[in-house]
């Protein structure tokens, strides 16, 4: 395998795996989805749900999200067959939300069919789920040959080879490269061993090259420009919008609405607001006519975009004509599940109240 004019220096692609596979097999991580090297795979429904928690998603951040979605949904069946609202609810605060819907289709659709596919061709054919993650599931709970590039192969892979193309670009030549050093067997441990190294060696910042057991293979390492890869295109400035969230109590609870199924945080509860956007701030306009005071801003940070969200409390409203919704007790609205940025919102409410 060539690329960049460097080459894997001794051996072949092979030695590239016998050496990673050593390594995995004295130092793998213990995670709740996996299984060991020499234990029968895992059950392919934990393994697919941990991936799709953990696609741009520290593991940290994922464990205790991981183990409450078992206790709730301890099966595929038992997911498919869950309200949206409660799923959602579920996964507030892990971000991306559009994975959520995305699960409970695919979830729906594996009952529906009696099983997950065994292979990464019949993976693909399930709602939501794309190529990292059949691959994935394909190889670390099926055994099939596939190639797995996450952010941490994408890492180990554009160094090993030297890869110069900027990502995202440069994504067809890392999974080019990975192909011809993933083996015929043990596929799902080399993905999980890639995986490993990215996240305890080959690190963003100071990878620890002397411990790496790919270091006599390197061309970054050689070269001694590791941190260099993988090579990232600049960085669009993101845009700030401006947005508001409105505060309606009765009786000790707040009012919530449903966003819409599509779209940015789809399906959530949520505060009403005034229809910000990626793309446009709000109006401003508040959904009923009222005494509305003003108690602070919210800062969060999206993919595309930052908001600025103005939080209003409303005084002597008219409850008339409420936008549809149901009120919340306010003294459980962390069990709303409401997403992080409407979260931080009812946070300052409760403050100024």
């Amino acid at each position: 395998m060539q690329a960049s004019g460097e080459t894997v220096r001794i051996g072949d692609e092979s030695d590239v795996a016998a050496a990673l596979l050593a390594w995995y097999d004295l130092n793998a991580r213990r995670l709740p989805w996996r299984a060991l090297p020499g234990e029968p795979a895992p059950d392919p429904y934990r393994v697919w749900l941990s991936e799709v928690m953990l696609q741009q998603t520290t593991v940290a951040a994922v464990r205790a999200y991981y183990a409450r979605f078992l206790d709730l949904w301890p099966t595929v069946e038992a997911l498919a067959a869950a309200e949206d609202a409660d799923v959602m609810a579920a996964w507030a605060g892990l971000g991306y939300y559009a994975r959520a819907r995305n699960l409970l289709a695919c979830a729906r659709e594996v009952a529906r069919r009696g099983g997950f596919p065994r292979t990464e061709a019949g993976l693909r054919e399930l709602p939501g789920l794309g190529a990292y993650t059949a691959a994935a599931v394909a190889a670390i709970a099926f055994g099939e040959r596939a190639v797995v590039v996450d952010a941490n192969v994408e890492r180990v892979v554009s160094r090993l080879f030297a890869i110069p193309e900027p990502l995202p670009g440069g994504r067809t030549a890392i999974r080019a490269a990975t192909d011809p050093i993933t083996p015929d067997a043990r596929s799902g441990d080399f993905a999980q061993a890639m995986m490993d190294l990215g996240s305890s060696i080959c690190t963003v910042k100071s990878p620890r090259c002397l411990l790496c057991p790919l270091s006599q293979h390197c061309a970054a390492r050689a070269a001694g420009t590791a941190e260099a890869y993988p090579v990232k295109a600049a960085k669009k400035a993101k845009p700030t919008r401006t947005g508001t969230a409105f505060w309606i109590e009765r009786e000790g609870a707040v009012l919530l609405v449903q966003r819409e199924g599509k779209g940015m945080l789809g399906g959530m509860r949520a505060l009403p607001d005034d229809g910000w956007s990626a793309r446009a701030d709000g109006h401003g306009n508040p959904p009923i006519p009222g005494n509305w005071r003003p108690a602070g801003v919210v800062r969060h940070g999206f993919t595309h975009f930052d908001l600025e969200l103005q939080m209003m409390l409303c005084a002597g409203a008219d409850c008339a004509t409420l936008p549809p919704g149901e009120f919340w007790p306010v003294e459980g609205i962390e069990a709303a599940g409401l997403p992080t940025v409407f979260a931080k919102a009812a946070r300052l409410a409760l403050a100024h109240r």
